[in-house]
């Protein structure tokens, strides 16, 4: 039930700005990177870190040192110089009564709030406003600083649970639509319990839509969807919806959302439920303006942002079209996952619910962006080539390393352990997969004094794609930058270029009965496996590049071709009449004449170097239903459970993480997860949905019902890797390991689709070790394993005591690691 009276005080003390702090310049190197170096957080993590004092000093990793100065705010609260750009700030509050109130900052990577871990506002929105617990006297804020600059204050809560407005997740309406609408709002709750039964009522006109709340987690925030019913017929711009929060029938907050009218014609935003996470996300579409003359299905161009863009604005950059919608995707934030992980999901997401909505002829598919959205364009071309029929990037970037790293290799001479995170990172390497696009057409466009992104990078994609003998038109629009417009129609010329467009209008997408040859590479069959009437359902050497050219002849029935990296094998037959004989050849392996398969798909396992058909694989194999690696477990409408059967320190970090976890995942992803504790852990938790553990196997209750069989066990002061079905065999940790940081992933018990993933450690000091692991960072990957001790944050890659992948059968034998002997 819903507390509405905190453990502390929800008095109103006065706001608190922040004037003054102490602030030290960075203390270690970071990045996109599975490990960075940290003084500071090396002694939060042992626990040895104390407030500091203007001068002292911070020995790093390399013998040099940076020292505390004293910071003031300038007058409109702001903090500025190069210790706000990726160092850290300490500030102090007194309180002479404990209470709850809410930290409102921004410019930050995340905050220790008296040691515990809290989300950060790095990209400045503004909007994050998180209840944080004052105690009686001297409260510590530190704070990881972002992009040179940050702020802070503490304020009042205006309730115990309220509505928060400042980020909200809203359609439009569209006139003469009278289906209800998706929305999300943010509701804090500001109390020591969890806030259960919660109701929330959204009233449009005379109508009223009820829908009944999540429960929120204590003293943090959750965005929440909900429904609203449409208003149909207007002839107004806007419509006012009246929200009323309650708790068992009483009312304890109420607020008013203004949403726009369109029409049908105009460009609008829609809303949907994600698979992801169950939140509501939102895309943003510039519809054709049909003739009335055609009959013809119209197209779809989906177009991807730039960093920092909206959707509605990206939608708003074209002008319409006779023949196609534009369909913006949001990455779920305007800097999202840099449309890869759970950006390129979301991409996919919007893609299918758009084609639905608006009947598209699929084979009038084809994909855009600029900038951010310009990488997104290579990376979701590369990965689902069969999708679209055409791309166009525009002033695009390839890859983390081209760009940022300016072409620098990741791990040039590499460890076991870090040819290991390479493989875990691959499927970013978008040159790697450029051989994808080989059916694709493609028109590059870019300014040549772009001082954002260089032209070096669409120079170096045009390059990849002469080696590969593959065409491509591209346009140096000459003496322009980064965004540009030179047309006086709708729409800016950097992206709404008429000769792209005009490519787009004379290329179709092949349908299976019409492509006689697939040439297909995958890195991880979880996020690509299909190219027309081809998948690879899984690897011999998990994450490393497998190939097929396969080939099919029409009038003799006959698939045959070669494959490389293929465990197992499928193809689609279902464009091909069921009434006489297939014959195939594999790898210069001749199967023979094979009967035409009842699922309309052939099954082909590759075992002992030798391939042969049969039924339809187990779901209990690695395939691209389920597959990893360690960030596939934030998916399938992800739980995360925290440990509560551990000593107390334990049990607070396990809450604590979980709770970090989930604001981190709100704020750069636009998320909305479940977290509960692991006794209300139970089969009333669908089977179907992935969990996250938080804890060991002597701390978090559901570890035995959930990793009771898994081969790794973690518990305090042990760690063990070992398959079970051949014991003394395979490779294997030290059982006596201690303050290991601990990341794997196993399927779940009882799913032929869900992931556990397990944020682990042997104790305290490893449990810490994890709280700043990058994981929802794009460019960012870790194996289906990866064990971390705290000399990282001195030695980088050097701190891994091993990681590794498991086999295609989830089986350590058949697993690829780099782990230590004993």
């Amino acid at each position: 039930m819903v507390s509405l009276i905190a453990a502390a005080s929800l008095s109103a003390p006065a706001d608190y700005p922040f004037t003054e702090m102490l602030a030290i310049s960075p203390v270690g190197e970071g990045g996109r990177s599975v490990t960075h170096t940290d003084a500071i957080e090396k002694m939060i993590v042992a626990g040895t870190f104390v407030a500091p004092k203007a001068g002292e000093t911070v020995t790093l990793a390399d013998g040099k040192a940076q020292t505390w100065k004293s910071a003031r705010a300038n007058a409109e609260g702001w903090f500025e110089g190069e210790e706000f750009s990726g160092g850290y700030a300490f500030a102090s509050y007194d309180s002479p009564e404990p209470r709850v109130m809410l930290l409102e900052a921004a410019g930050h990577s995340m905050a220790y709030v008296n040691g515990a871990p809290r989300a950060g506002d790095v990209y400045g929105y503004g909007y994050l406003r998180l209840p944080v617990l004052i105690s009686k006297g001297t409260n510590t804020l530190l704070f990881a600083t972002g992009r040179g600059r940050m702020r802070a204050k503490l304020v009042a809560p205006k309730s115990a649970v309220a509505l928060d407005l400042g980020d909200p997740t809203l359609p439009d309406f569209v006139a003469g639509e009278r289906s209800p609408v998706y929305a999300a709002v943010v509701i804090t709750n500001a109390t020591e319990s969890e806030a259960r039964g919660l109701v929330l009522e959204a009233r449009c006109g005379g109508d009223l839509r009820v829908s009944y709340l999540p429960t929120i987690a204590p003293l943090t925030v959750r965005k929440v969807g909900f429904l609203i019913p449409s208003p149909g017929a207007t002839n107004t711009d806007s419509e006012d919806v009246r929200l009323t929060l309650k708790a068992h029938e009483t009312a304890i907050d109420t607020a008013t959302l203004k949403l726009r009218v369109r029409t049908p014609e105009q460009s609008h935003r829609r809303t949907f439920v994600s698979a992801i996470d169950g939140s509501v996300q939102y895309y943003a579409v510039q519809p054709a303006q049909r003739s009335q003359t055609t009959s013809a299905r119209p197209g779809l161009v989906l177009s991807v942002h730039g960093a920092s863009v909206e959707a509605q604005g990206q939608a708003d950059a074209y002008g319409p079209k006779t023949w196609t919608h534009i369909v913006a995707p949001t990455n779920r934030r305007p800097y999202g996952f840099d449309w890869e992980d759970w950006g390129r999901l979301d991409a996919l997401e919007v893609l299918a619910d758009a084609e639905r909505r608006y009947n598209t002829d699929p084979s009038k598919t084809y994909l855009t962006g600029h900038s951010m959205g310009g990488h997104g364009t290579w990376q979701l071309g590369v990965h689902f080539p069969d999708k679209f029929a055409g791309i166009a990037p525009s002033a695009g970037w390839i890859s983390f390393w081209s760009y940022v790293g300016r072409g620098a290799p990741l791990y040039p001479n590499p460890s076991p352990v870090e040819e290991v995170i390479k493989r875990a990172v691959s499927p970013g390497d978008t040159l790697n997969l450029a051989e994808n696009l080989r059916n694709q057409a493609i028109y590059i466009l870019h300014g040549d004094v772009d001082d954002n992104v260089p032209i070096s990078e669409s120079n170096l994609m045009a390059k990849r794609l002469d080696d590969l003998e593959i065409d491509y038109t591209f346009f140096v629009k000459k003496g322009e930058g980064h965004w540009w417009d030179d047309s006086e129609e709708p729409g800016s010329s950097c992206v709404d270029w008429p000769q792209m467009f005009d490519m787009f209008a004379n290329r179709r997408l092949a349908n299976n009965e019409e492509i006689r040859r697939v040439r297909f590479l995958t890195v991880n069959p979880a996020n690509s496996s299909t190219c027309h009437w081809a998948t690879i359902e899984s690897q011999e050497k998990m994450m490393a590049p497998s190939r097929i050219d396969l080939t099919f002849d029409p009038l003799m029935r006959r698939f045959h071709g070669i494959t490389e990296n293929v465990s197992r094998l499928s193809i689609d037959v279902a464009h091909l009449s069921d009434d006489k004989p297939i014959s195939i050849e594999l790898d210069g392996q001749k199967l023979g004449e094979v009967k035409y398969p009842a699922e309309k798909r052939f099954y082909f396992a590759h075992v002992d170097g030798r391939w042969s058909e049969g039924d339809p694989f187990s779901p209990d194999l690695k395939g691209p239903h389920r597959y990893g690696p360690f960030k596939h477990a934030f998916n399938r409408k992800m739980v995360l459970v925290y440990g509560t059967k551990g000593r107390l320190e334990e049990n607070a970090w396990a809450f604590y993480k979980a709770r970090f976890d989930a604001e981190t995942f709100y704020y750069r992803g636009n998320g909305s997860v479940d977290l509960i504790r692991d006794v209300d852990f139970g089969p009333t938790v669908g089977k179907d949905r992935s969990v996250i553990l938080y804890g060991n196997a002597d701390t978090n209750s559901a570890w035995k019902s959930l990793l009771g069989d898994s081969p790794l066990t973690v518990g305090r002061a042990r760690l063990y890797l070992q398959d079970p079905t051949t014991p003394g065999k395979g490779p294997s940790l030290n059982t006596s390991m201690v303050d290991r940081a601990v990341l794997f992933l196993r399927p779940r018990p009882g799913s032929d689709t869900a992931l556990v993933g397990a944020v682990s450690g042997t104790g305290v000091v490893g449990m810490r070790l994890t709280d700043r692991l990058p994981y929802f960072m794009a460019g960012v990957q870790y194996p289906d394993v990866i064990v971390i001790g705290p000399e990282m944050l001195d030695k980088g890659t050097a701190g891994i005591d091993g990681a590794g992948f498991f086999g295609p059968d989830w089986t350590v034998k058949s697993g690829d690691f780099a782990f230590p002997q004993p």
